[in-house]
């Protein structure tokens, strides 16, 4: 792609002149002096200067979408001609949230390392939305969700199930009214909540309790509200939080109870008893999200058997 080119795209991604200047490594006036010829070859202004924050004219829209379909076909191109000349090396630039990027992909990411060395890895950590964006954009190769909008938007595989469970403090009275139907850390590693014999905690006590809830635009959070309409009761939520480890260990020091996931429960953890909730929504099948495209770089490729091939167990 053209110098000229690659220039008018920086400006649209940062939105300002002096950003894209230091984003290039080179001077304002240059860069200005640049996008002038550019458009004076053009016949038409791209940017509106006198827009803040810039914005693109019409015509400049019209032609930064046209450079960035130019530009993903270049990218394509390179690496199917990478791939047909390499056949052990390559780039993935995976996203994922991090629930994904600390408690489910460490253990594959090292396995899949040790079998293809030659593969580099650039992880993004982010929220589903801002990760489907971007994956939208091709910025990257490929991510994860278990949200249907997302999932059905792209080309997707199975990768893993998780189960949602609500986590009390050990400590707390509620298991002495409801320790019946309560499971240990040890048996939820041996996923006993899998089981039909296992009894599932009545809705109703579900309104007993002060709750660690997850701030919206999150998954668990979205399917956790769903499940309180069921119960047909408001939660009493204690505080909010960003990442789902937070309630847990929150959770865990005794603060108050949260809905967790069952791969972030440790064996040991003797502070916190866990209950079954027993609803289809606290099953959540997490999907390997692709662009649409007919291209898959042989990195991913590799990728995608890999997982097919070494299921995340819990």
């Amino acid at each position: 792609m053209e110098l000229d080119n690659e220039y008018i795209l920086t400006i649209a991604h940062c939105g300002s002149f002096s950003k894209a200047a230091e984003a290039l490594h080179m001077t304002q006036p240059a860069l200005s002096i640049a996008i002038r010829k550019a458009e004076t070859r053009l016949g038409t202004p791209l940017f509106d200067r006198k827009k803040h924050p810039l914005q693109l004219t019409e015509a400049g829209a019209i032609y930064v979408r046209g450079l960035r379909e130019i530009k993903t076909v270049e990218e394509t191109v390179q690496r199917q001609l990478k791939d047909l000349a390499d056949l052990v090396t390559g780039s993935l630039k995976i996203g994922g949230s991090h629930y994904l990027n600390a408690h489910i992909l460490p253990p594959l990411l090292t396995h899949f390392s040790a079998a293809y060395p030659g593969i580099q890895i650039d992880l993004l950590e982010s929220s589903s939305a801002h990760l489907a964006s971007l994956l939208k954009e091709r910025q990257l190769d490929l991510t994860f969700s278990c949200d249907p909008e997302f999932v059905q938007a792209f080309k997707h595989y199975s990768i893993f199930h998780d189960t949602i469970l609500l986590a009390v403090p050990s400590s707390h009275p509620f298991q002495q009214q409801y320790g019946v139907y309560s499971l240990s850390a040890q048996q939820v590693m041996e996923e006993r909540y899998l089981k039909d014999s296992c009894p599932t905690l009545p809705l109703t006590a579900l309104s007993l309790l002060d709750y660690i809830f997850l701030r919206p635009g999150n998954n668990l959070h979205d399917r956790v509200a769903e499940l309180f309409q069921t119960a047909r009761c408001v939660p009493r939520v204690k505080t909010q939080v960003s990442q789902l480890a937070t309630a847990y260990h929150l959770a865990k020091a005794g603060y108050a109870a949260a809905f967790i996931c069952n791969r972030l429960v440790n064996p040991y953890d003797e502070d916190l008893t866990f209950y079954k909730l027993g609803l289809p929504i606290t099953d959540r099948e997490f999907f390997l999200l692709l662009p649409q495209e007919e291209y898959v770089p042989r990195a991913v490729r590799a990728f995608i058997r890999f997982c097919r091939e070494h299921p995340l167990l819990p």
